[in-house]
């Protein structure tokens, strides 16, 4: 049935992340390091993916009149059951779905994978398969790490994945606006290409980026690096088009704000292709950035940093902000300055502990725009950093982040191969609440992480800013455990539970997925779950989008 489609449409690797050919092996410092503290065998590569192949599908298959009505949808080509095509469909991108795919297991794989071409073929597909009952999961990027492109079959014989990646189409520009309509199947390498064009720049670039899709920004409510000073991906969008099993909505991006009743607008963002299937998006721009600014400060201590955010995002004129405001915490600055193993780095570890900074927080900005207005917001906010307790430490980490900000996925791969488990986990609290948040869910990742003694990292770091609060963002690492997928588990419940009791956000850019349906209630009571599952009972009466995603 069809060819491999994935062959000619980009996509991750089936087994990792990403476009192998960018993945650079672990540096001297890293793998000294992983011997060092964490005591691995690091040069050893303990388990390779295996051969395509050997990967071992489900014995699923679509009924011969189902294919060949979606056939008469889609074409014969945009259709396939090819191995690769289901291989690449079999979930998303945490650290279970990867050793999956790595061990050869993908027997959750869709039936097969569609293709379509336009917004009016998805709503045919759509209609196609509430009529009989054929399961759906929209996927863009499929980038996912809370399971929200799990192909999860529930009640359903057969399952498709909808693949938007041919609705990769910038079609409109209005430079007075400054708004720019997409196709939601584009990619973000693609859509900056295609305002660079006219100038302008959506500034959105998640750690995904190079994957992600603009559709799948707004179905997850994605935050970028940048979004402190761009706005996170609900910010942006302006309007929607979405597709669903009863219907087409055309929504927003008529008017700059309206009191037309509920905005329906935040009814799919965020709702992870279970209410519908987003196929364009219209979103504000701005114009393209042509310089940079760079700055680190360091701080006494993670809860001194974040004091001094505070003070940025709330006194700081607006205009002055940086776009990228990003504050390690004492475990992540260390590490990082120990995969550096630069002289610098030697040079900066003495300058800061004279100057009383032994266990330093370290914060990196990054401002955008044109060459003389970054250079002077940088001046205007030295100063209330300074004034906050910083201590300048050149520009060179913020440009060293900013050269590898997107390599992070790339490392993980490496590090799977060798037994390393590592994975992230995120959530945001209001400022009075941020510093208890944070050493609570570090708290409960270090006691769910190992066993015994083990040696094990927990990174935190606040990512983006806001005049209430700040995000919070993890990243744990160990030795992978005999049984990884319940080391996995073990972990995400303790660290989810953590956060409910903190009275957090469950997400705050990673989305629900499977993973956090669970503790959505915790945070919209069961009456706003009920309303949500009505919704769904109108534009998806079947239930056949995405099951079991945000709402169990």
């Amino acid at each position: 049935m069809g060819a491999n489609i994935s062959e000619s449409i980009p996509h991750s690797v089936w087994w990792g992340w990403g476009d192998p050919a960018r993945a650079t092996p672990l540096s001297p410092e890293i793998l000294t390091l992983l011997r060092e503290r964490f005591h691995y065998n690091a040069d050893a590569i303990l388990s390779p993916p295996v051969a395509l192949e050997d990967v071992v599908l489900g014995e699923g298959a679509l009924d011969a009149e189902s294919e060949e009505l979606l056939r008469g949808i889609v074409g014969a080509p945009y259709i396939s059951a090819a191995r690769l095509d289901r291989v690449v469909h079999a979930g998303g991108k945490n650290t279970p779905d990867l050793l999956r795919r790595r061990g050869g297991d993908a027997r959750d794989a869709p039936d097969a994978v569609v293709y379509p071409g336009s917004a009016a073929e998805v709503l045919a597909v759509l209609a196609l398969c509430s009529e009989r009952r054929i399961a759906v999961v929209p996927f863009g990027g499929g980038t996912s790490v809370v399971g929200g492109v799990e192909p999860l079959r529930d009640r359903f014989t057969h399952l498709i994945t909808l693949d938007l990646s041919r609705l990769n189409r910038l079609l409109s520009v209005d430079p007075v606006s400054r708004t720019a309509t997409f196709e939601a199947g584009i990619r973000g390498p693609a859509i900056e290409a295609a305002l660079a064009a006219h100038n302008f720049t959506l500034g959105h670039l998640p750690q995904s980026h190079q994957e992600a899709s603009l559709g799948g920004y707004a179905a997850t409510r994605s935050a970028g690096q940048a979004s402190t000073g761009y706005g996170s991906s609900d910010e942006l969008i302006t309007g929607l088009r979405v597709q669903t099993p009863r219907g087409e909505l055309r929504l927003g991006g008529r008017a700059p704000a309206s009191a037309a009743g509920p905005d329906l607008r935040e009814l799919f963002l965020g709702s992870e292709g279970v209410l519908g299937v987003i196929t364009e998006v219209t979103v504000r721009i701005s114009p393209r950035v042509t310089a940079k600014s760079y700055g680190a400060w360091a701080f006494s201590s993670f809860e001194a940093g974040a004091e001094a955010l505070r003070r940025l995002a709330q006194d700081a004129p607006a205009g002055d902000i940086p776009e990228v405001c990003r504050l390690s915490d004492a475990e992540e600055t260390e590490l990082n300055l120990a995969m550096s193993g630069s002289s610098s780095v030697r040079t900066l570890r003495r300058y800061l502990a004279a100057r009383g900074l032994t266990h330093p927080a370290l914060a990196l900005f990054v401002w955008e725009g044109s060459d003389g207005r970054t250079r002077s917001r940088r001046r205007r906010i030295s100063r209330l950093l300074r004034r906050a307790g910083g201590v300048w430490v050149t520009a060179g980490p913020a440009q060293a982040w900013d050269r590898g900000r997107f390599g992070a996925p790339y490392l993980r791969d490496e590090l799977l191969g060798r037994g390393v488990f590592v994975e992230t986990l995120e959530t945001a609290a209001l400022w009075s609440n941020l510093a208890a948040t944070h050493a609570a869910v570090s708290g409960a990742i270090r006691a769910a992480l190992v066993e015994g003694d083990a040696p094990c990292a927990i990174q935190g770091h606040i990512s983006h800013l806001y005049p209430e609060g700040a995000s919070l963002y993890f990243t744990f690492i160990a030795a992978a455990e005999s049984d990884p997928f319940a080391q996995y588990a073990r972990v995400k419940a303790a660290a989810s539970e953590a956060i409910v009791a903190a009275g957090a956000t469950i997400s705050h850019h990673h989305a629900v997925g499977l993973e956090h349906a669970p503790y959505l209630e915790a945070e919209i009571g069961a009456l706003g779950v009920r309303a949500l599952a009505g919704v769904k009972a109108v534009l998806d009466p079947e239930g056949i989008l995405n099951p079991r995603k945000l709402l169990g």
